[in-house]
């Protein structure tokens, strides 16, 4: 995890350098920037691969070429065996797309596999900056005159910058030639296995085993580090399974897996955390916490997510608190996010009766994922020094999961929701949590009652219908007018029409 600034055009200085100070959370190892032609490049850095020489900015093969970025290549080994070890200066894995870059320019940035926003810039001019197709890895872009201004989070921006501020599309490349770039198109729109299946057939054993595989590899690749890795575990059956998966990857190795998990006295997410905790052996953490600090949270974490939607707020508090507790023992953590998007695991999901329609609505909230559930996992996370990793949403992951047949994931009283997922697992975590109903992780911890019900007290019938035109769709709730004013306080400027994603339902 790094935060990153860069600019193409005329740009002063200093003001990169307070963009960097308000990125300070994301990387606590180390600052750098340069002056590299018309652009200008700056990063904050969390030492993750390489830490003695993975400094930032990276140069290439010389040094009129220079990189900042944010995220993880995972296939940077194939890069530099294809490339030749011999022309790299570090072991970072960043230095892979730089130096591919130089080798076959834009078209890198499809052969990079991992998560990842990335600026390159060279003393001749050229200016690409990058962004993966998932949008794991944030970036937010503004326009001014001749000038085009880049950082990992808006909050970075000083706020004369703020209401020209987008999301960067995921999924494609920008240079001033020749402007915005699609990449491949991701993810597929269409199931392509065993088409000739019937919704009500069994799946064979294989496709169990594939995801089984699939996930165990994907958990894998997020632990082939050098520094302490653990997993916030919610006590739902995604963060369960990593953990089952990564405690007999740390335990192969002679290490004991460390997990975190927070919530209010007597909550269910805590009592089935420790179910998994005792059975897969880790060294868990846990926290305990009140109504009370939770209200007093809230301004604090709106600002750390940069988004006022009720629905990510419930989940962004004890995602702080998680978040907190695990700050003084790890630099990695790993997290369930992207399971209930490729299996259906939300309860609206369960609202369909044809696989097409469900594997559409899949498709829609994938796609939208960058402003919603990655945004509260990246900012929270990012806000306490960690690096969060999700095995879920690793590439080969998503692949496999969307090319099942989709009415696979349709749910009945034979079928609970995400059984293709909790079959693959069977007999790795105890049944009582592989089967247990799924809950938002603001329900399972409590928050979703206490914050809606605090918060909505706290603005009038009046006042909502005054102010809730302000955005399309309206504000749907005083607690959502509440949040709202919260945002637009630690973030003047930013205009949230263009930039916050919101949980609508239909």
């Amino acid at each position: 995890m790094s935060g990153i600034v860069a600019a193409h055009g005329p740009f002063d200085p200093e003001t990169g350098k307070r963009m960097l100070d308000r990125l300070s959370h994301r990387g606590p190892d180390g600052v750098g920037f340069r002056q590299c032609g018309p652009s200008w490049l700056g990063n904050r850095y969390l030492a993750i691969v390489d830490p003695a020489h993975g400094g930032q900015p990276l140069s290439g093969s010389t040094e009129d070429i220079w990189l900042v970025g944010d995220g993880e290549i995972y296939n940077h080994q194939r890069i530099r065996a294809r490339l030749g070890a011999d022309r790299f200066h570090t072991g970072s894995d960043l230095e892979a797309a730089v130096q591919l870059y130089e080798e076959i320019g834009v078209a890198a940035f499809e052969k990079l596999w991992g998560t990842f926003a990335l600026v390159i810039a060279s003393e001749d001019g050229r200016f690409v900056a990058a962004r993966d197709p998932l949008g794991l890895a944030p970036l937010y872009w503004a326009r001014q005159g001749q000038t085009v201004l880049f950082a990992s989070e808006m909050k970075a921006f000083d706020e004369q910058w703020r209401p020209s501020v987008e999301p960067f599309p995921p999924g494609h490349a920008w240079t001033p030639e020749a402007g915005l770039i699609p990449g491949p198109v991701f993810p597929s729109g269409a199931p392509v296995l065993l088409k000739s299946r019937t919704p009500e057939e069994d799946p064979p054993t294989w496709v169990f085993d594939a995801l089984r595989e699939t996930l165990v590899r994907a958990v894998e690749r997020s632990m082939q580090v050098d520094v302490p890795v653990g997993v916030l575990l919610s006590g739902g059956v995604d963060s369960s399974i990593v953990t089952a998966i990564a405690s007999r990857i740390a335990g192969k190795k002679g290490k004991t897996l460390k997990t975190f998990a927070v919530g209010m006295a007597g909550s269910s997410d805590l009592a089935a955390a420790r179910v998994v905790a005792e059975h897969c052996g880790t060294e868990h953490h846990e926290h305990v916490y009140t109504a009370e600090d939770a209200i007093g949270l809230v301004p604090q974490v709106i600002a750390e997510l940069e988004s006022f939607d009720p629905t990510l707020v419930h989940s962004a508090v004890p995602n702080h608190l998680v978040s907190r507790l695990a700050q003084d023992h790890i630099k990695i953590v790993l997290v369930g996010e992207g399971a209930d998007e490729l299996f259906a695991g939300y309860s609206h999901y369960g609202e369909h009766s044809s696989g097409e329609a469900l594997h559409q609505d899949l498709l829609d909230t994938i796609e939208g994922l960058h402003i919603g559930g990655l945004q509260r996992v990246d900012r929270v996370a990012g806000a306490h020094g960690l690096e969060p990793r999700l095995p879920f949403l690793d590439l080969d992951m998503v692949e496999l999961a969307l090319a099942l047949p989709p009415a696979w994931k349709l749910t009945s009283s034979e079928r609970p929701a995400k059984w293709l997922l909790r079959r693959a697992f069977d007999g790795w975590i105890p049944d009582e949590v592989l089967w247990r109903p799924k809950e938002q992780f603001g329900q399972g911890t409590g928050m979703n009652d206490v914050l809606r019900g605090h918060f909505g007290a706290t603005i009038s019938d009046e006042e909502l219908a005054r102010e809730s035109d302000v955005l399309d769709p309206p504000l749907r709730t005083g607690e959502e007018l509440a949040y709202y004013r919260m945002f637009t306080t630690a973030l003047p400027g930013v205009n949230a029409q263009k930039t916050v994603g919101r949980f609508v339902e239909a």
